[in-house]
């Protein structure tokens, strides 16, 4: 297991938005707008994509990039990126929808589907959470069932060329039916675990599983 990376200190924009929990700044309590039911409520479109992060940007080459999954798992994996590019590639077309009410439609992604490296590291029958680990120190953590979501993917492209740093390069989850902190950027493991184990946002205010459509932006505490 590689060695894990300590969160940068709180931030502005941490301390921001740590307020926003605590206000429930954002909710509108309605439901989506009936001529775009694409758009869940509170959120707006936009046509460039916002960089959100700890303030920490990782220096990671696709060549220094490994993947650990490990945990409550039959098969363990430990991939660098040629292995990671060898299995199976899916290009999936999805929305992104932020917790801070911006929207980007037709986003293109290419990667490995969840479904897929599921079927790789075959998840004990214990396993029913998963968190992820990004090199910034970042933590989130799903259900297994959305992770395993039929859209959810790791993505080393988004459009056509190699994602770029500053948005989650060299591989990042995508899980579109979720708040797009559920994604981890500069992901580098993923642990299966019997037990639910809240992450960096959940802990500090934000819903613990974040629907969009129902404005699970923050706990319900």
């Amino acid at each position: 297991m590689s060695e894990e990376q300590e969160p940068p200190p709180d931030s502005k924009l941490t301390r921001s938005k740590e307020r926003w929990a605590r206000e429930g700044k954002f909710l509108t309590g309605k439901i989506a707008r009936p001529e775009d039911q694409r758009l869940p409520p509170g959120q707006h479109l936009t046509r460039d994509w916002p960089v959100l992060d700890l303030g920490f940007l990782p220096n990671l080459s696709r060549e220094r990039w490994r993947l650990d999954v490990h945990g409550a798992v039959e098969n363990p994996l430990y991939w660098d990126f040629a292995q990671f590019l060898a299995q199976e590639q899916s290009h999936f077309v999805s929305d992104i929808h932020c917790v801070t009410t911006w929207s980007r439609y037709d986003n293109q992604w290419d990667g490995l589907s969840s479904s897929d490296l599921l079927a790789a590291c075959r998840p004990r029958e214990e396993a029913r959470f998963v968190v992820l680990h990004s090199n910034d120190g970042y933590t989130t953590n799903l259900a297994i069932e959305d992770f395993a979501a039929e859209d959810a993917l790791l993505a080393h492209s988004w459009s056509g060329a190699p994602l770029d740093a500053e948005h989650g390069g060299p591989v990042r989850l995508v899980v579109p039916h979720l708040y797009f902190w559920k994604s981890a950027k500069w992901l580098k493991a993923i642990e299966f675990l019997a037990d639910d184990a809240p992450g960096y946002w959940e802990v500090r205010g934000y819903h613990n599983r974040g629907d969009p459509w129902t404005e699970q932006r923050y706990s319900e505490a």
